[in-house]
């Protein structure tokens, strides 16, 4: 049963294909790998034209917010499906989500069906998409976890993905997993998501292995990637103007 609200902290750490295989081998005893094992999950991120909803939450504001819809898989029409709203407040980070077949959840999020029911989160999802106008499938972004759940605490939750990759066109998630990669090659990016304070067991083992939080985002990392090649073909892009010449013929500069 897939849960629809959580309220927890999650913290960011980048590791490397040698501290990613020491730590999870030291987790043994600590946690366990969950009932879903191996996964891979695919987003569609929605955002207004000019993407003000991920340029704002890139500012680190107090307040931030992202609407997506994820499949666990790659999906058909009938798979469910989580139109998901992410908050972070103060530190705590919110995610609220319904379940529906994928198309019917493509259609709702485009203003085109009701969701498959109405209740507190779908209102909240209807507000969002009001406040922030005209908002569109603006990138697909999938990845392969391993997620491990806490022996003694089942509320200590750590992941691991890899084969991040975006793209901004194809924004239909039955196209696959097809786009560009995110993190170095080896590299993981690992999660730690807590109620409370991080275990200190955990605490130590981040300690002995040198790994350290980083801020990152996947879709804030895929808009940098995507604006900067933008700019960046924009710029190398030659201009060629033609020009009359005295003898009335056009060359070009």
């Amino acid at each position: 049963m897939f849960k629809t609200s959580f309220a927890r902290t999650e913290i960011k750490y980048r590791l490397s294909a040698s501290q990613y295989d020491s730590f999870l081998s030291s987790l043994q005893g600590i946690a366990h790998i969950d009932e879903y094992g191996k996964s891979k999950i695919m987003n569609i991120y929605y955002d207004t034209p000019d993407f003000r909803m991920i340029r704002a939450s890139l500012e680190k504001p107090m307040y931030k917010e992202k609407l997506r819809l994820r499949t666990y898989g790659v999906p058909s029409a009938g798979t469910t499906a989580f139109a998901e709203i992410k908050k972070k407040y103060k530190g705590t980070v919110y995610k609220r989500r319904i379940a529906m077949p994928y198309s019917q959840a493509l259609g709702y999020l485009a203003g085109r069906d009701e969701p498959a029911e109405r209740n507190q989160i779908s209102n909240e999802i209807d507000y969002l998409m009001k406040v922030w106008e005209n908002l569109a499938p603006t990138a697909v972004i999938s990845y392969d976890r391993i997620a491990l759940t806490g022996d003694k605490d089942p509320d200590l939750r750590i992941t691991f993905d890899d084969n991040i990759r975006y793209r901004t066109t194809c924004l239909d998630l039955s196209y696959g997993e097809g786009g560009r990669e995110i993190l170095a090659e080896g590299e993981h990016l690992m999660e730690l998501k807590v109620s409370g304070a991080v275990p200190l067991e955990i605490v130590r083992l981040l300690s002995a292995n040198e790994i350290y939080p980083s801020s990152f985002s996947k879709y804030g990392r895929a808009y940098t990637e995507f604006t900067a090649e933008k700019q960046s073909l924009k710029e190398n892009t030659k201009i060629i103007t033609p020009v009359l010449t005295k003898e009335g013929v056009f060359r070009y500069a």
